[in-house]
């Protein structure tokens, strides 16, 4: 549990920064002469992982979870979303508190590009503006199968909080509300459950359109293999700095 808390403690203080090259006072470094000096550092092997993982990831699927209180469930969403290349991943906190898990995300957050939000208007504002339909996993008298939505253009896909479910406000921002199938006697998932359902869903579509999930520019795959050398080789800021000749 102890581990747990830590691991949220440490997404929250770090969410909100997307690499954009090392920085040290006045000196910068852009994502590409940080992958030239990190590279030989870097095997073959590892190298050859860190790319093929790259060229499946898309920003064009946000995964969103709106004021779940058990780090467990947002560790176990993190975890899917990475697993299934959906790079960036926003946590609306509301005014709810975490409560500890023995379960971690497995590290997937160093992995993720996370953003912290104090409450539902700000994020779904934001979603909007960067072109994202948002599709809330809620059952009302509007809600379609989620297997009825494109989910092959950009979108947000929003998992509430595990007793209540989402905000009035994310409702009113939805573009759609969704249900997963559920064919047994229970009307409803365990929030980790439903997201991976949806997450593949989203993914399967993706797939089956396009032949594959990843579509990032080459700007962005550039930035992203920085950002993966600079957590996959020890010591990488030191070798940075002993670059510039400042250490």
């Amino acid at each position: 549990m102890e581990n747990s808390r830590l691991e949220m403690n440490t997404i929250l203080s770090t969410a909100g920064v997307r690499f954009d090259g090392y920085h040290a006072g006045d000196y910068r470094l852009s994502v590409d002469e940080v992958v030239s000096i990190l590279e030989p550092m870097v095997s073959d092997e590892r190298k050859k992982r860190i790319l093929s993982v790259i060229a499946q990831r898309t920003y064009s699927v946000a995964p969103v979870v709106e004021g779940l209180v058990n780090t467990g469930n947002v560790s176990a969403v993190m975890r899917t979303s990475e697993g299934l290349g959906f790079q960036p991943f926003h946590v609306i906190k509301n005014k709810e508190k975490f409560k500890k898990s023995v379960r971690t995300s497995q590290g997937a957050h160093k992995w993720l590009d996370v953003s912290i939000w104090e409450n539902a208007v700000d994020c779904a504002k934001s979603l909007k503006m960067q072109g994202y339909q948002i599709v809330v996993t809620h059952l009302d008298a509007s809600a379609v199968p989620l297997s009825e939505i494109d989910l092959t253009i950009p979108t947000a896909i929003v998992f509430g909080n595990e007793k209540f479910g989402v905000s009035e406000a994310t409702l009113a921002a939805a573009d759609f509300t969704a249900i997963l199938p559920s064919p047994g006697f229970v009307q409803s998932y365990n929030i980790s459950v439903a997201a991976a359902m949806s997450l593949y869903a989203a993914h399967d579509q993706r797939v089956k359109r396009f032949g594959q999930n990843g579509d990032l520019p080459t700007t962005d795959q550039i930035r992203l293999q920085a950002d993966f050398y600079m957590r996959s080789v020890n010591h990488a800021e030191d070798i940075l700095k002993r670059h510039l000749g400042i250490f």
